[in-house]
């Protein structure tokens, strides 16, 4: 399982494209669908609207036609009897005669459901419909019987197209000649208007799925710009850490050869001369001794006296290079040690202050401090002309702060314009190193140097009560 996520582990490239393109996607799509559901919802209730309108214009028609036809043989109907069938004869002539447009025609049922005038569909005649469904199960007849014994209204249902003999969706408006019992009515055909709706419908969703397709080309186009911007952020970046690289890598080379030769220089101004006088001496005892001389105990020892001086030197390098007493017991009695080394070297007026560490620092944050303080104190005797140093060690809620102040004459402008020094700059990458600040103040009136520890590198303070809280960091 290791190594399945180990395989489709991402690089730090992909992570910040993911991290900018997922939020973007996911933007654009809820702003798509709800551009798309608020397109359909206002698309919808126009369409809807539009429906309603044409259908009420057909009503209207309908109304009109039935009125007209009424009012053309009302004279008869109205002085009829209900069983005078001239007068019954006559309507049915006046009501087939009337036909209007391709499919129009008016029609009567008696109220049992036996029809009575058709013209464009004359197999209906002398038959009885009352069981008539449509293919969507509307009792056809049986609704208009029912709507014409009501008064008069409009009924929905499918009915067979006379040029067609298809079923075609139909509004049909109907009203009763209750003395002769017959439900008499016109209807017209709505498939143009369910034609336009649908029409109508297919042309909104086409411009939505136009609107996505326009929606996804711009989300398309801006990951892209996102691919693009990433890569070419990507590989300056990557030019730019090659360079540091290249350039930390020159940094660390030439510290190493600077401090080799120092300690090359040390060990050839300081250990060798002694052990040249060292031999010297033995050289001079051992000739004494062969001649019986008594001078022999004096020049040896002057040669013990010059091993005392040898034995102390190397214990000098050794802990310039890496101090004991920085392992045994913490960093601050190393600093002390170092400003009493460097108080005894230059002569100078130093000062060491330390407060109680509720915590004590991790061996990382130890070695860097030291090593601050180290390059902080060289710093200021070759190039400060300071007579008075200060060092301060204390822990505090936000980490831990080293800052030693100089009353010199402070870092040089042009040096300073030109950049900071290979000194400063190892200072930096230590608290770069572990994500602490380094800030450095200087004036005419000295340079103060503070490098703070983040909380992050205090562990818990060891409970053996061995060590002495005020000098042990």
């Amino acid at each position: 399982m290791a190594s399945l996520f180990s395989r489709f582990s991402i690089s730090y490239g992909q992570k910040m494209f993911l991290l900018a393109s997922v939020p973007l996607v996911l933007a654009v799509s809820a702003i798509a669908f709800l551009v798309a559901a608020q397109s359909r919802a206002l698309a919808e209730r126009e369409i809807r609207s539009l429906e309603e309108q044409l259908i009420e214009a057909k009503k209207q028609e309908l109304r009109n036609y039935v009125t007209q036809a009424r009012n053309g043989f009302y004279f008869v109907y109205g002085s009829a009897a209900p069983d005078d069938q001239a007068a019954k004869q006559q309507v049915k002539q006046i009501l087939a005669a009337m036909i209007y447009g391709d499919e129009g025609f008016f029609f009567v049922y008696d109220y049992d459901g036996n029809n009575i005038v058709s013209p464009r569909q004359t197999d209906l005649i002398n038959k009885n419909w009352l069981d008539y469904q449509d293919s969507e199960g509307t009792p056809v007849v049986s609704e208009f019987l029912w709507t014409a014994r009501s008064g008069a209204g409009y009924v929905e249902h499918l009915w067979p197209k006379p040029s067609t003999g298809e079923e075609a969706r139909m509004i049909t408006y109907i009203t009763s000649f209750p003395s002769w019992r017959w439900a008499v009515g016109t209807g017209v055909f709505i498939d143009d208007v369910v034609s336009s709706v649908a029409a109508t419908r297919a042309e909104v969703e086409a411009r939505v799925q136009q609107t996505f397709f326009y929606i996804s080309a711009i989300t398309l186009a801006a990951l892209l710009l996102v691919f693009l911007s990433g890569l070419v952020i990507n590989i300056r970046e990557r030019r730019l850490a090659d360079a540091k690289l290249k350039e930390l890598a020159q940094r660390v080379f030439d510290t190493q050869e600077e401090e080799r030769g120092r300690v090359a220089r040390e060990l050839h101004d300081g250990i060798s001369q002694i052990l040249v006088g060292i031999k010297y001496a033995l050289d001079v005892t051992k000739r004494r001794l062969d001649r019986g001389d008594d001078r022999a105990q004096d020049t040896l020892d002057k040669g013990i006296d010059n091993l005392g001086q040898a034995i102390n030197e190397v214990r000098r390098i050794s802990r310039d290079l890496r101090p004991g007493v920085l392992d045994d017991l913490g960093l601050g009695p190393a600093l002390h040690a170092l400003t009493e080394a460097f108080r005894a070297r230059t002569g100078l007026e130093t000062e060491f202050e330390t407060a109680v560490f509720r915590n004590r620092l991790s061996q990382d944050a130890k070695i860097a401090l030291y090593r601050i303080a180290q390059e902080a104190l060289t710093n200021v005797e070759r190039h400060s002309g300071a007579s008075k140093v200060s060092v301060m060690l204390r822990g505090h809620r936000s980490g831990g702060t080293l800052r030693i102040e100089d009353n010199g004459c402070g870092l040089d402008d042009t040096k300073r314009r030109a950049g900071p020094g290979i000194g400063l700059r190892n200072m930096q990458e230590r608290m770069d190193q572990l994500g602490g600040t380094l800030r450095v103040l200087s004036s005419r009136s000295g340079t103060v140097i503070e490098a703070q520890v983040p909380l992050s590198h205090l562990l818990p303070p060891e409970k053996d009560g061995l060590s002495d809280p005020k000098v042990r960091a």
